[in-house]
């Protein structure tokens, strides 16, 4: 945390202390995180905010005096130091009880009035009556239990170009690189915080971040850093600014990174893998070869671009034999089904973006024109060309692009559409076996949908699949997990200054420009 963030929060305590102490010490008999303490009676906790407030719950005696005062050094540390916090979370036992159940596993399915036993950042049970014993609780009744969504491909430095690309009077790509060229390390950490925050709070824990300017080593360094802050789960794509032999990418510091970090990594390195723009150039992809041949050596999952000319591009990746299940290739909007059956048979992944691929008139996105290949997902493709981090909008547009284009109301499956937001999106990115279903053995990544809102009032029941596809919104997620952790409780993001990241993005965005004009 900036020192000036921890120096207003020890400050605002402090006041608060003075000013309101039977308010405070009321709370001295609070649990951690804003737990709710009861005293043990034998019987379970009654809810806290009945209909549904995904706040915690827990069974405590009353705390003596001498623990009070150690519970006050406590809240203050809290406070102050909210990774302490999250570090604290982590080894606790937490139950996710009475919500609807969405496991996304096709073995368990649905769990009305479920529950999710969470220990050491991992699910150990979903079921009814399970025992929980002394774990935190977390009231999901009258709520939605999912997995936490996976954005399958992201360019999360981008967020802070916001509003820069005006269509006709500033399109993405020029745009985009001349502000990309002009960022620092500081820029890029903002940025990818900001990214990864706005993510966070719409239900998408895990995502792959396609990171295709890193300049200099430092601005490696800050991605990797930015993405472990912010707390979300995902895999870095380490990549260089363009598709020339100018910028080659550092592969000492790709290697170093991906040694350092491990496949366990809760922030994991790929490879952001571009292909020649001139593919007559040899020299260009020998360059590539050895890029590709470091990646797979190091056992690194590899993302690459397969767009503008998809099917020239798409040849090259099956001519010189580059499909493997470890790749996963973006975008692909125009590309004929053999190269995607040639896809398919190489056991590869694809990651779709709709709102992105749409905006820069790639076509379409037709999610039946991709229906043979088995491993595929949906992506962001960065905040700020997509708009904004909403997994939901995604899948309306997929939805009604779908129905609109075949001219039938019945073609979209709601619940396929959420598949491809979860689990199959998990299985596109490599990471199936660890996230995108809530089954016991995967880490413990899920969101809480809380329908008491204007925009998902009025429904009366059933699978709600349907509801979340073409009604939800971001702001409907109350509760989020990753590795058993809370990034967002009661709707609001936890441990974090929200108020002086947005600062930084804002002076960071004014000066990026600032520096981008009179750059030559």
């Amino acid at each position: 945390m900036p020192r000036r963030g921890f120096l207003s929060r020890l400050a605002a305590i402090t006041a608060g202390f003075a000013h309101a102490r039977p308010a405070f010490a009321q709370s001295l008999a609070s649990g951690p995180l804003g737990a709710r303490v009861i005293p043990s009676t034998g019987r379970r906790s009654p809810a806290i905010g009945t209909g549904g407030s995904g706040r915690l719950e827990r069974e405590r005696g009353q705390a003596s005096p001498p623990k009070a005062m150690r519970r006050l050094l406590s809240l203050l540390l809290t406070a102050c130091l909210p990774w302490q916090a999250e570090a604290a979370t982590e080894a606790e036992a937490l139950l996710v009880h009475g919500g609807y159940v969405m496991t996304m596993d096709p073995t368990l399915g649905d769990i009305d009035g479920g529950e999710v036993l969470i220990r050491d950042g991992r699910i150990v049970a979903v079921g009814r009556g399970l025992d929980a014993g002394d774990a935190h609780r977390i009231d999901a009744r009258g709520q939605v239990v999912l997995p936490g969504f996976v954005d399958t491909h992201s360019h999360l430095y981008v967020t802070t170009m916001r509003g820069q690309f005006r269509n006709r009077d500033g399109q993405f790509f020029p745009v985009s690189s001349r502000l990309a060229a002009a960022m620092t390390p500081e820029d890029t950490r903002t940025a990818m915080q900001l990214g990864a925050l706005e993510l966070l709070q719409g239900g998408i824990t895990t995502t792959a971040d396609f990171f295709d300017n890193i300049l200099t080593p430092a601005h490696g360094e800050a991605g990797v850093q930015a993405l472990e802050a912010s707390g979300i789960r995902a895999v870095m794509y380490y990549g260089g600014p363009d598709k020339t032999t100018r910028h080659p990418i550092d592969l000492a510091q790709l290697r170093a990174l991906a040694e350092r970090r491990g496949k366990d990594a809760r922030v994991r390195i790929g490879l952001a893998w571009r292909l020649p723009r001139d593919r007559g150039d040899a020299d260009n992809w020998a360059m590539r070869q050895r890029e590709y041949d470091t990646a797979r050596g190091l056992g690194l999952p590899i993302q690459v671009h397969v767009s503008g000319e998809p099917a020239p591009m798409f040849e090259a990746l099956i001519q010189r034999d580059y499909l493997f299940p470890g790749l996963t290739v973006v975008h692909a909007t125009d590309a004929g089904q053999e190269r995607l059956q040639a896809l398919e048979r190489a056991g590869g992944g694809l990651a779709l973006t709709p709102l992105s691929e749409q905006r820069v008139g790639y076509g379409l996105t037709r999610l039946d024109h991709f229906a043979t290949v088995t491993r595929q997902g949906l992506g962001i493709d960065g905040n700020s060309l997509a708009g904004s981090a909403d997994m939901f909008a995604t899948l309306r547009l997929a939805a009604l692009t779908w129905s609109g284009g075949a001219r039938d109301e019945r073609a979209p499956a709601p619940r396929a559409l959420l598949e491809l937001a979860t689990r199959r999106g998990a299985e596109a990115v490599g990471l199936g076996d660890e996230v995108g279903t809530l089954a016991p053995g995967k880490r413990a990544d899920l969101q809480v949908i809380d329908p008491a809102a204007l925009n998902l009032g009025g429904f009366g029941g059933g699978d709600p699949a349907a509801l979340l596809v073409y009604s939800a919104r971001p702001d409907n997620v109350r509760t989020v997990l990753v590795d058993g952790r809370l990034v967002k409780r009661d709707g609001q993001p936890v441990g974090v200054d929200t108020a002086d990241l947005l600062e930084r993005a804002r002076r960071s965005a004014r000066d990026l420009l600032d520096r981008s004009r009179s750059s030559p």
